[in-house]
């Protein structure tokens, strides 16, 4: 093929290119949109993503919000509400969820400034709201600064990279909902939040579209054995069971499950929503569990009923409920037994439920109310709240601070005694989406860490970032740094701990230290330092060589990339564009197809190491971005030609 003829040929490509990437962008979208729907947001996102980079429109990038915000991906859904709510033509609910996942990942103080700007915009916002997001971020900042004296401790030996929640005790165990993969068999029961799915194909039966996970079932702690296994129950669906709680002899159990009726009524879209149920089952003489009965009132064709709580002489029941004139979302009910052996009218408690949603109410023996809201003054998502219940009158709830309550969702507190207990929360740090955790009260400090979080370039100290304390096996706690960037926590002996620190715009840094050895009080300084994201900023990879006329990755080049996996790894909320350059020497279109063959080649060792490909993109740039006056024709040193042959990156998006 003559060269004329080449060239033709790519200016043809390079038209028929920019002519259908807006027809590629709106199927892509289109099959996401249809994805989105049916609550299946992992494939949704993923498409999503694949038309943001077709095209940035703000309605994909509102979409993304959305989705991660439904898979409890805080940081992502902070990133893209972020984009969204600064693109022309956003929309002010934008701002709101903007200001609302910058709440829950304990950025309060530029969560502050979004609700106010919210505010302004939207005068049907009143002042009561506004006070409500003001003080809650407020008080988050005072009690991440003087937390209670309790260690929260991840369950380890319960939790999986998957969603495990609802702790309930039973026979000296612990029973919860797990939707850990592998381990059960095709017929075991299953519960979840509600269906939706068109009239053409019912959900997936071991797939859960929502999370990309297994439907939940209920496990039971063997202590024995030092492992958990499936409850024996079957509940009679191929769907969600779970989570159970039970009465105290343990012979009756209460639970939430779906199940999809043999005629579903569809709405107008073809798509059938079913709602949750409660059910319950007692053992029989064998010890085995009798086949379940719906809770009477049930109707999961117009509302859900969920979050059962027996109590421990099985006479009342408490719940959550979307049904009709309620205060909120999903509010706490109680129904209690008649004379007859009956389920009387559930009672709202109209003193404990807000416009927001309640959740996993419990009451133990001395009268002691435990519930989660997302309608009270609180650290973001689902607070965990208490509230002493006494001939049937409540008192005002009390919000249980930090480290109980996070800025994510928590939820599902019972205690084994009068200092220990578990609560589930899927605040970020945890092993899966949804863990177990324990609380137990903490012991005498005497080791203290203090630093200083600043700008790595012009060392000036950064007000507002986000510093994490991960002790090794253990707790997790945050603060926000003050005007001086100085933060403070306190230590336990024998420990090691990693320390991250995080700010809007900046990529993080991180340090470790350890309180091994140190037995005497003592103060230990770890300073933090941030650099500043500047979009489009070309970033130069050091030492990426290839072979002459070659595109593969060689070891030294390796080393350094593996630099930017990390750097991707601890930034997950960033997309980079990845360039590849050469210098003049030789065809120009043969080299922009080097560069190219070599950005793809480095791209892709990126992708082998876990990078999500929508993540990154290669970019041949070849000899049209020379760093010198070594064009075509110039005489230039070996030096000087070196220097145009480099890899850059550059970071699109954070």
């Amino acid at each position: 093929m003559s060269m004329k003829k080449l060239l033709l040929l790519i200016l043809f490509l390079t038209a028929f290119i920019l002519t259908t990437k807006p027809v590629l962008a709106q199927y892509v979208l289109n099959a996401a949109d249809k994805q989105y729907k049916l609550f299946n947001y992992i494939n949704a996102i993923d498409l999503y993503e694949q038309a943001y980079n077709k095209k940035k429109t703000l309605y994909a990038a509102e979409q993304l919000g959305k989705c991660y915000h439904f898979i409890k991906d805080y940081k992502q859904t902070e990133s893209w509400y972020a984009i969204a709510a600064g693109m022309p033509e956003t929309s002010a609910d934008n701002v709101l969820q903007y200001a609302k996942a910058l709440q829950q990942n304990m950025k309060y103080t530029e969560a502050k400034e979004q609700y106010q700007k919210y505010a302004s915009t939207n005068k049907q916002v009143t002042s009561v709201q506004l006070k409500l997001w003001e003080v809650s971020c407020d008080s988050a900042l005072l009690w991440m600064k003087k937390p209670t004296g309790i260690v929260i401790d991840n369950e380890k030996k319960l939790n999986t990279a998957q969603s495990d929640w609802g702790a309930h005790l039973y026979q000296n165990s612990v029973v919860f909902a797990s939707d850990r993969g592998g381990v059960i068999e095709d017929k075991q029961n299953v519960h979840r939040p509600f269906l939706k799915f068109d009239g053409s194909k019912k959900p997936d039966r071991n797939i859960y579209g929502w999370t990309g996970n297994r439907y939940l079932r209920l496990f039971i702690e063997d202590k024995n054995k030092d492992s958990v296994s499936v409850l024996p129950v079957n509940a009679g669906t191929e769907y969600h069971i779970g989570p159970a709680s039970f009465t105290a002899d343990g012979n009756e159990m209460y639970f939430t499950l779906t199940k999809i009726p043999k005629k579903p009524k569809y709405g107008k879209d073809g798509i059938a929503t079913l709602n949750l149920e409660i059910y319950s089952c007692k053992k029989d003489s064998t010890g085995k569990w009798t086949v379940p009965t719906p809770f009477k009132y049930n109707n999961a064709e117009a509302y859900s009923n969920g979050d059962p709580f027996i109590s421990a002489d099985g006479n009342s029941l408490y719940f959550v409920s979307s049904m009709p004139n309620g205060m909120g979302g999903t509010d706490i009910y109680v129904s209690r037994k008649t004379k007859a052996g009956d389920w009387d009218t559930p009672e709202n408690l109209k003193g404990l439920n807000t416009e927001g949603n309640e959740r996993t109410p419990v009451l133990d023996q001395q009268g002691n109310f435990f519930f989660s809201s997302d309608g009270r003054i609180g650290m973001g998502g689902l607070d965990i709240f208490t509230a002493k219940i006494l001939n049937g009158k409540n008192a005002e709830p009390v919000n249980l601070h930090y480290p109980i309550n996070s800025s994510q969702d928590d939820f599902a507190y019972i205690k084994s005694n009068d200092q220990t207990g578990y609560l589930s929360s899927n605040r970020t740090d945890g092993i899966g989406s949804d863990d177990i955790y324990s609380f137990v009260p903490k012991q005498v400090i005497a080791l203290w860490l203090v630093g200083k979080v600043m700008d790595r370039n012009s060392k000036k100290p950064l007000a507002h970032a986000i510093v994490t304390l991960k002790k090794i096996n253990g707790q997790v706690l945050k603060v926000e740094t003050d005007e001086t960037g100085d933060f403070k926590f306190n230590l336990d002996q024998a420990s090691d701990y990693n320390l991250t620190g995080d700010k809007t715009g900046y990529r993080g840094d991180a340090s470790s230290l350890t309180t091994h050895n140190l037995n005497v009080s003592a103060e230990i300084r770890r300073d933090l330092y941030l650099e500043q994201i500047i979009i489009d900023k070309p970033i130069r990879i050091e030492n990426i060589y290839y072979d002459f006329d070659k595109s593969n990755i060689r070891p030294d080049a390796a080393i350094e990339l593996d630099k930017l996996v990390k750097i991707m790894h601890d930034n997950p909320t960033i997309w980079i564009e990845l360039g590849s350059h050469t210098d003049s020497r030789g065809n120009d279109q043969y080299n922009q197809w080097l560069s190219q063959s070599r950005a793809n080649s480095a791209v892709q060792y990126i992708i082998d190491r876990g990078i999500n490909k929508n993540r990154i993109t290669a970019k041949g740039y070849g000899e049209s971005m020379l760093l010198n006056q070594c064009s075509n024709g110039v005489k230039c040193s070996e030096a000087d030609h070196q220097l145009n042959r480099r890899t850059e990156f550059k970071i699109t998006k954070f």
